[in-house]
């Protein structure tokens, strides 16, 4: 059984130790206003554990009785949420008296892609609300080859949604109105090396929304269109750049935002010029979810065994690239 609590997002999965994915319920905190608060979506999932938990193994056909090995997300996330997840993994691996592994769900990210595409060595670009990452296995870790410097890229489109008045998750939207539009507005455009910055790009276009000449000039299907163009055009330039320094022959497109279907295509257009395979994984595993620490667990627990209960201290600062990767050595 696999547990997800890093942000927005309870989900509990059940993965066989050969990689099937039995169930898996999400149980998601939607904010009425604004962004993620940690204490709402704290109460949120405290009051809906165990009916997911209840539904998960419903939808198994299983008993909690046949759960084998507990695994949960211990980093990186907001602390108050991680808590949720490793109280409850801690409270059923003792009552069950069965192993438990901590995960970071970075890794997990990855590791679900590769198993859902059928992909052994691939450049990753993690794209998420909490997380903008390219990454790529060397020497023993996922090692970080680019990264954000300040907001996340999902972070930056579910900020904007809220400016304009739409609801979380609001990714999706945002996609349709920037498909209704051709018109490009120059906006801040910041690659540092092999690192990328989206705050002043959030900033410009929230000056654009204030303008005098918003509706008059241009409008919100103008400046979406705009957005996405600019803040996908540096992934792409930094993910292209980690292609040719790694020299990989896979492409992986993971994390919430990689369901857009603008990415997809800019990412696609990069790895066929350098011959690479792209995947994208299924929309059903991109997101947060219980079945990509189900099986990270399983994969850790082949190659180390169990965690001792002192070891399942959560970690809301670890990065991926400070963890070994003994299953891939």
């Amino acid at each position: 059984m696999g547990i997800e609590s890093t942000a927005h997002t309870w989900s509990v999965g059940i993965v066989d130790f050969s990689g099937n994915v039995l169930s898996l319920v999400n149980d998601m905190f939607i904010p009425e206003k604004g962004g993620i608060h940690p204490i709402l979506v704290r109460e949120q999932h405290l009051n809906n554990f165990i009916n997911v938990i209840n539904r998960t193994l419903s939808e198994a056909s299983i008993s909690i009785r046949d759960i084998d090995l507990i695994a949960f997300s211990k980093s990186p996330g907001l602390g108050p949420i991680l808590k949720i997840g490793a109280q409850v993994s801690r409270l059923l691996s003792q009552l069950l008296d069965i192993p438990i592994v901590a995960v970071n769900h970075c890794i997990a990210h990855v590791e679900i892609g590769r198993l859902m595409c059928k992909i052994e060595d691939p450049l990753t670009l993690y794209v998420s609300g909490g997380n903008t990452i390219v990454s790529a296995f060397e020497s023993e870790r996922y090692q970080i080859f680019g990264e954000t410097l300040d907001i996340p890229i999902g972070n930056l489109i579910d900020s904007f949604a809220r400016d304009v008045g739409i609801p979380h998750p609001g990714g999706p939207r945002v996609e349709q109105l920037a498909k209704k539009s051709s018109k490009y507005l120059s906006l801040p455009y910041v690659v540092k090396g092999m690192d990328l910055s989206f705050s002043g790009l959030y900033s410009a276009v929230k000056r654009l929304l204030e303008s005098k000449d918003f509706r008059n000039n241009y409008n919100l299907n103008d400046v979406a269109h705009s957005l996405q163009e600019t803040a996908f055009a540096m992934l792409t330039e930094v993910t292209e750049r980690a292609l040719a320094h790694t020299g990989k022959k896979e492409v992986l497109l993971t994390g919430g935002v990689a369901a857009n279907k603008n990415l997809q295509e800019k990412i696609k257009y990069i790895s066929d010029e350098h011959d690479a395979r792209f995947e994208v994984v299924p929309v059903r595993y991109a997101g947060d979810n219980g079945a990509m620490i189900g099986w990270t667990g399983i994969l850790r627990y082949k190659a180390l065994g169990e965690n001792t209960i002192s070891d399942t201290q959560i970690n809301p600062k670890e990065r991926m690239d400070q963890i070994t990767i003994p299953w891939r050595s």
